[in-house]
């Protein structure tokens, strides 16, 4: 028998009893395993009498035959009550005499919340919207025809796009710091190789001139001997250059991947590219939107073992991304807390999520799921090859059911709630949010 508590919102407590005779024979065959292979001096592996075994290895396997039948008790109780759990359970063994014919004991645990939502109808929605115009297509464009430049000197000032070579010099506490120091050394003006302050500083400039200035260095600059601090630079420019820009021709497209060098296939393809990225950054902002309303709206507790259990994830996966790139974190700890608040977030939608998919239907259909599959295709030299890659990998054919998933359910999320269109400049859209 067992019986359950409520401890609080979505803590409960389990007591029940395992019997005895349940542990008795798991904990013979548990020794009777461990005898094929232990080791006892005096005797060969697989001849230790029983009792031996019993004395030197009958504790382990009580205590592993206990923890078993512990779990199986409460996996069982946990069904027969209809308990969703959320999470492990914290046992407690209530019986002193562990040979005593019934283990009680208690379990504590969380269960999963009934999600609440509550009404959309009230919300406003702002569904961002962008048109693309021919302008956008020829401003990208130019950036390719900025990347594939040539540079010729000129005798004038340095100016933004330019490209020119240096000597500079830079010293703190008038000694030269480490990597401070370089002699003909290129770079693009407004490129943002340089700091922008060391940029403003050479713009002006004429071959043939030093000049000398202070320069404060940004307090997170990866170089710690100088982040922070001021440091005088003395610079010497030699030449300047500027950039000469390729035609739109036929070379050019085929510089940039265009058979035959069509120019207008080269606008199509442009026009193309840059529609599927735009129908995809606000498909993302708009999803975005939709469950900021569902997380306003949804009210119920979240499970703390669930949160605990994101934020770890959070956190490793943040340890693995530093390593790569080649932050050494062996020694570096990264407190879980710093990241609950998006571990409960990301938990609370994806308990909403799943209501909500479950009361209405919104899982991705196959034909929808094949139409997403395509579109991404397309941008690929073989298509086919790309479709058949997702169809025979079920992993990457998850990713895309889950996307679409996402956004069948901002989309019934913006049929519930008060809607209006806002049109978002391009440039605007095309910035990292």
């Amino acid at each position: 028998m067992s019986s359950v508590e409520t401890v609080s919102a979505l803590e409960r407590r389990l007591n029940a009893s395992i019997p005895q005779q349940a542990i008795r024979g798991e904990v013979a065959a548990r020794l009777k395993k461990i005898g094929r292979t232990a080791k006892v001096s005096g005797f060969r592996p697989g001849k230790i009498p029983a009792k031996i075994l019993e004395q030197y290895y009958g504790a382990q396997a009580h205590q592993e035959a206990l923890g078993d039948a512990l779990q199986r008790s409460f996996a069982e109780a946990a069904q027969l009550n209809n308990l969703k759990v959320a999470g492990h359970p914290q046992f407690e063994i209530k019986t002193g005499d562990l040979n005593a014919d019934q283990i009680e004991y208690s379990a504590t645990f969380e269960v999963y919340p009934e999600v609440a939502m509550g009404d959309l109808s009230g919300e406003t929605l702002e569904r961002l919207v962008c048109e693309l115009t021919q302008a956008d297509v020829d401003t990208t464009i130019m950036t390719l025809r900025k990347q594939r430049a040539t540079f010729e000197p000129v005798d004038r000032a340095a100016q933004a796009e330019d490209q020119v070579r240096i000597d500079f010099a830079g010293k703190l506490n008038g000694e030269v710091f480490q990597g401070g120091e370089a002699r003909d050394y290129p770079f693009v003006l407004g490129m943002g190789r340089m700091l922008p302050e060391f940029e403003a500083a050479v713009t002006g400039m004429k071959a043939g001139e030093t000049k000398s200035f202070d320069m404060t260095f940004p307090a997170d600059y990866h170089g710690k001997d100088v982040a922070g601090k001021q440091v005088t630079f003395t610079i010497t420019l030699h030449k300047v250059e500027a950039p000469k820009l390729p035609e739109v021709d036929a070379g050019f497209a085929e510089a940039v991947g265009i058979e035959g060098g069509d120019v207008s296939k080269l606008e199509r393809e442009v026009h193309t590219n840059l529609q599927r990225e735009v129908t995809r950054r606000l498909k993302v902002r708009n999803k975005d939107a939709a469950m900021d309303a569902l997380l306003k709206v949804a009210k119920f507790d979240v499970p703390k073992a669930l949160i605990e259990w994101e934020a770890r994830n959070l956190m490793q996966q943040t340890a693995r991304d530093m390593e790569a790139r080649g932050m050494k974190m062996k020694d570096v700890a990264l407190p879980p807390e710093l990241f609950t608040e998006r571990a409960e977030r990301r938990v609370k939608l994806g308990l909403i999520l799943a209501d909500l998919v479950q009361k209405h239907e919104l899982k991705a259909k196959p034909e929808q799921v094949r139409a997403m599959v395509d579109d991404y295709a397309q941008s690929f030299d073989q298509p086919e090859d790309v479709v058949r890659y997702f169809y025979a990998n079920s992993s990457k054919l998850q990713d895309i059911e889950n996307m679409i998933l996402e956004e069948n359910i901002a989309g019934w999320t913006m049929g519930q709630a008060k809607t209006s269109d806002k049109v978002i400049p391009f440039n605007e859209l095309m910035m990292e949010k």
